[in-house]
């Protein structure tokens, strides 16, 4: 049965496996929110700097914790409540504590890594893995950048 609503936009970039996908995937992330509202400019909202935060850590720990050269694939689709975005990379294995954190997992305070999932899993609406064909996909969800604060607190 066809539907009248637009599908939704869905972006894909292979990036490649070293340091560098993360500064590329960040210029990527500033660029979405004026895809969905063009009047949003290129000004910093929460969201966007949010997502641009909660995408580099998936890409760094993408790029850190799978063997191998392949590239990763960094896939953002724009949703009718907001956005969502996913890091793909070769490795099936889990990304650590994401879904469901140990009771005793907290980060060392101390320790220049161990955050980045703490931080998905708390700034995002949701977040999770999959496994995929090629490997796995880690991904987070945010509210739109257009949308009201106050209409998320309903939602």
């Amino acid at each position: 049965m066809p539907s009248d609503a637009p599908a939704p936009a869905v972006w894909r970039v292979a990036l490649p496996h070293s340091a560098a996908a993360v500064p590329i995937a960040r210029a990527l992330i500033r660029s979405v929110p004026a895809s969905i509202d063009p009047d949003a400019g290129s000004g910093a909202s929460v969201d966007s700097d949010t997502a641009e935060l909660l995408t580099a850590e998936l890409v760094a720990n993408a790029v850190e914790h799978t063997p191998g050269d392949e590239p990763v694939e960094l896939v953002v689709e724009l949703l009718p409540t907001g956005w969502q975005v996913e890091v793909h990379d070769g490795d099936p294995a889990p990304p650590g504590d994401l879904s469901r954190p140990e009771p005793d997992s907290m980060p060392d305070p101390w320790q220049e890594h161990g955050r980045g999932l703490l931080l998905i899993r708390t700034l995002s609406l949701s977040c999770g893995h999959r496994t995929t064909e090629r490997g796995k996909a880690v991904w987070f969800t945010l509210p739109s950048p257009a949308r009201p604060v106050s209409d998320r607190a309903h939602s």
